[in-house]
Formats: structure tokens, C-alpha cells, sequence
């Protein structure tokens, strides 16, 4: 089987439409023995004549057998330019990135990332995938959020700290610091107890303080809105409220002693090489992080 050079393969397209060696070479950019040499490159490793060279003025001919190396060969460039032609789209930053979630940095981080992404990048296939999880996976996905050091294969970066405070009713404390031994047999409304809220938990129990848990809901919004009607108090990151400094019902307090801030991460497979979409999704989301 012949090894076709796509250059000799345009080569032959140039002259079977410009009908010369000259002509082929001015629009090719060559000089017309160095056409000349392509083409008898290309009949050495097709093995024959591919035109017809009647001399002086006269136009050449594509042979029989040209006409097959030509209509193949014309397929074979359009495949190649189309191939090259999606190479750059793809270094441009089209293509698809699949990334890890949960709700805090769904309904913060992502909205600013994907909004930049999007208008670098329209074409950009951007899958997001939401999962309360204390053991998260990279395994199918570019990207992935977390809060907390994920194990295992991968490599990954810390975004931020994301402090916790108390969320209660206006009055509930005085202003200031909340001690953590108030929250003991407090009613309190909180999360399931996965990821960081584990270790939240584990604070509790160390420092002797036990809540009274009167609802779990892994939905941020609705412990808030269990604290706003008023079944209990919460400890949250601050990342996942939405209770502005002037709320007339709710306010937040430090705790003394602080919990320590949980920690974002966001990750990816250890040893892989990352699209140029993955890439800037990540500096956009620790462009993004630092702005807040």
C-alpha cells in the first residue's frame, strides 16, 4: 500500500486545476521544479504516471490512474483539514468539560465560571454533576469540587476557607461571639452528616456539646428556612447562606472557640492531561473565588 504525502497530494490537486506546473507553483508558493519533484514523488509511490505531459503550452491531463489518486486524495485532504480545523477549535477551548459539584459552589462559584466560559468560548459543552457524597470520585469527570482533601489519584488545589457561623433568630443571642457550650441541647436544624459535617459533628462531641437535631435537610436553603420559621439555630459555612447583614428576622454570630473553616478543593485525575476548557475553568473558578 502507498504512503501519500498530503504535499504531494495538493501538489497534484494545484496543477489537475490550474492545468501547468507553472500555474500550480504560483499558487502553491513553489518554485515549478520543485512541483515537478513532488509530483514524481507521488508517481513513485503510486506507482505510474498520474498525468498526461503532452509539452510546450498545452495543458497537462490527469491518466486514468490520476484520476483515481486525485478523487481519493481530495477525500484525504478534506478529512485532514477538517481534522486540523477541529484541532484548533479544541485548543481555542471547544469541546466538553464534565465537572463535580455540590450546592454551595453550585449556587456561588459556578454561576460567575460557566458565564465566563461561555462567553470565551459559545461553543463550549459545559456538564455540571451535583452529588452529596462524602466519598467523591474523579473517575469521569474533568473537574471536581469538594469540601475537603480528596485521596487517591489525583492532584488537586485548595480554593478556600469557608468560615462557620451561627444563624438564629434576631434576639436569640446577644451581640458578639456565641460560646459553643450554648449550643448544647439547643434545637438545632442541620445538614445530613456527610462530608465536613462530620468533623463539625466531632467538635461537638469533644467539647461536650450535644444539639438536639429537630431536622436534616441537605437542601442549604431549607435549614435556613427552618431557622428563619423558627424550629431551632444552625452552624453553617458561610458560603452557603443567603441572609443579608440587614435581614429582619435572621442574623449570624461567630462561634468561641471557632470551628476550623472547612475547606474547598477542587481536583482532577493525577496524571492526565487536561483540555485547554478544563484549564481555564480552573482559573476562572480561583479568579472567581478570590473576588469573594
Amino acid at each position: 500500500m502507498p504512503v501519500l504525502d498530503l504535499r504531494h497530494l495538493a501538489t497534484l490537486d494545484a496543477v489537475a486545476v490550474e492545468g501547468t506546473f507553472g500555474r500550480a507553483a504560483d499558487r502553491l508558493g513553489y518554485t515549478q521544479s520543485a512541483v515537478s519533484q513532488q509530483i514524481g514523488a507521488l508517481e513513485k509511490s503510486v506507482g505510474g504516471v498520474v498525468f498526461d505531459r503532452p509539452g510546450g503550452p498545452r495543458p497537462v491531463r490527469l491518466t486514468p490512474l490520476g484520476e483515481v489518486v486525485l478523487a481519493h486524495g481530495r477525500e484525504v485532504l478534506a478529512r485532514a483539514a477538517a481534522t486540523e480545523d477541529a484541532v484548533e477549535r479544541f485548543k481555542a477551548g471547544e469541546g466538553r468539560v464534565d465537572i463535580g459539584t455540590f450546592q454551595s459552589i453550585t449556587n456561588v462559584v459556578l454561576p460567575t465560571v460557566v458565564r465566563r466560559l461561555l462567553d470565551e468560548f459559545p461553543a463550549a459543552d459545559i456538564r455540571l454533576f451535583e452529588e452529596e457524597t462524602d466519598r467523591p470520585s474523579t473517575d469521569g469527570l474533568d473537574l471536581l469540587f469538594f469540601d475537603g482533601p480528596l485521596t487517591g489519584e489525583v492532584e488537586q488545589v485548595k480554593i478556600l476557607d469557608d468560615p462557620y457561623v451561627v444563624v438564629a433568630r434576631r434576639g436569640r443571642f446577644a451581640d458578639g461571639p456565641v460560646p459553643l457550650t450554648a449550643l448544647h441541647e439547643a434545637a438545632m436544624v442541620a445538614p445530613p452528616p456527610i462530608c465536613d459535617q462530620v468533623r463539625v459533628e466531632r467538635v461537638y462531641a469533644e467539647a461536650g456539646v450535644a444539639p438536639l437535631i429537630v431536622f436534616r435537610t441537605a437542601d442549604n436553603r431549607g435549614v435556613i428556612s427552618m431557622v428563619r420559621a423558627g424550629m431551632g439555630l444552625a452552624v453553617m459555612p458561610m458560603l452557603t447562606l443567603d441572609v443579608p447583614p440587614d435581614d429582619d428576622v435572621l442574623c449570624t454570630h461567630e462561634l468561641a472557640p471557632a470551628l476550623t473553616p472547612r475547606e474547598i478543593y477542587l481536583a482532577w485525575q493525577a496524571n492526565r492531561t487536561l483540555s485547554p476548557l478544563a484549564t481555564r475553568a480552573i482559573e476562572l473558578a480561583l479568579h472567581t473565588v478570590r473576588q469573594l
